[in-house]
């Protein structure tokens, strides 16, 4: 549930505005390795990933998400390195910057991805977020049966979502005692089973992580439905507002929507640097709206959307050529213009994003 009001009595916006960005591989381009700052083969390194989540921290963004799938990359240098222990590992240099690893809900096991994201949740002092994303490709890798129709894959993505919110709830807040002098650490009448029963799985628990700082991990999907943040793309900004208007009929709660962005830089400008990149591969479409320009454009683009969305998630053309643009010249204007507002150090990804920490629902029957 978001606790802040939408307008006030004027009308103006009285909650912020929010801008997140994807942080896996180079940039949106299949190309976009060309350009990178740093060879080819420090990609998946920790000082490369550090750093760039250092420059994104500064610059004032609200979340970071790194996309993954268990099969490599089509385009580009092959390779990933899980997105969970991506976010894990940076966990602890940040303060302020939510982290939101994209972590497939098909074939995947939720009693051990629901503890992953606890985990992180604990290591990031409550800044952790899941994207859920559907990997039916991906049945070969794991030995599992294909999950062939759009009903099936949807049941399991529903059902792994369901299943980590009980788990995440499973250990009520005041489970664990720490009664040194008595040595008692935990108490277990308030832990629980959740007793799932689906239809490829089941899941007795309860889990083996207390419950997280923030109560639940913020839980990102593509469709309305139990989740805290619905992620939209359009190809326009019309398909784009029509496609969040969707979604709040759906009742979604908060709407953010995908924007790829090339922008101009003292070099070169955007429509060159693309020409450049589109001779070595195209980009594909990705039904995302796309803006190329000036640093000062893309402010006036995103004005404009705040108006019918809750936030935007940056694509960015080449990560090492978009982001430094974005911290000097984006970011800053969207705050002096009160747009956004710069997470401070202690908060947690719910509270920025207005969503309010959620009840325990086995305290309640406990209570009784």
């Amino acid at each position: 549930m978001r606790v802040v009001p939408m307008a006030s009595d004027s009308g103006a916006r009285t909650y912020p505005f929010v801008v997140g960005i994807e942080l896996d591989g180079e940039g949106y381009h299949p190309a976009a390795w060309r350009r990178a700052a740093h060879e080819p083969d420090r990609l998946l390194t920790g000082p490369t990933l550090r750093t760039r989540v250092t420059a994104v921290e500064n610059a004032g963004f609200t979340f970071a998400t790194f996309d993954d799938s268990i099969l490599p990359p089509e385009s580009g240098p092959a390779g990933r390195v899980d997105a969970t222990t991506r976010a894990t590992f940076v966990a602890a240099t940040t303060s302020t910057l939510g982290l939101v690893p994209v972590a497939a809900a098909t074939y995947a096991e939720p009693f051990h991805l629901s503890s992953q994201l606890a985990t992180l949740d604990y290591a990031s002092r409550g800044r952790a977020g899941w994207l859920v994303a559907d990997d039916p490709a991906a049945a070969r890798a794991w030995g599992a049966a294909p999950r062939s129709t759009a009903d099936e894959i949807r049941r399991e993505r529903v059902d792994s979502v369901e299943v980590a919110r009980r788990l995440w709830d499973s250990w009520e807040d005041d489970a664990v005692v720490r009664d040194y002098a008595s040595g008692r650490f935990l108490n277990r009448d308030r832990l629980h089973y959740i007793d799932f029963v689906g239809e490829t799985f089941s899941v007795k628990g309860p889990a083996i992580v207390p419950r997280p700082p923030q109560g639940q991990v913020v839980v990102f999907g593509y469709e309305p439905g139990d989740v805290d943040v619905v992620v939209v793309r359009g190809a326009t900004r019309e398909a784009t507002v029509a496609a969040a208007d969707a979604a709040r009929i759906a009742g979604a709660t908060l709407v953010v929507a995908d924007l790829e962005v090339a922008l101009d830089t003292p070099s070169a400008t955007a429509a060159q640097r693309l020409a450049e990149l589109d001779g070595h591969e195209s980009a594909t479409d990705t039904g995302r709206l796309r803006f190329t320009g000036a640093a000062a454009e893309l402010v006036a683009l995103i004005t404009e959307l705040s108006g019918d969305l809750d936030g935007v998630r940056l694509h960015p053309a080449v990560v090492d050529e978009e982001l430094p643009v974005l911290y000097r010249l984006v970011l800053p204007a969207l705050s002096r213009a009160g747009l956004i507002q710069r997470p401070v150090p202690g908060s947690t990804l719910r509270a920025n994003l207005g969503l309010s920490r959620p009840a325990n629902r086995y305290a309640k029957e406990h209570s009784r």
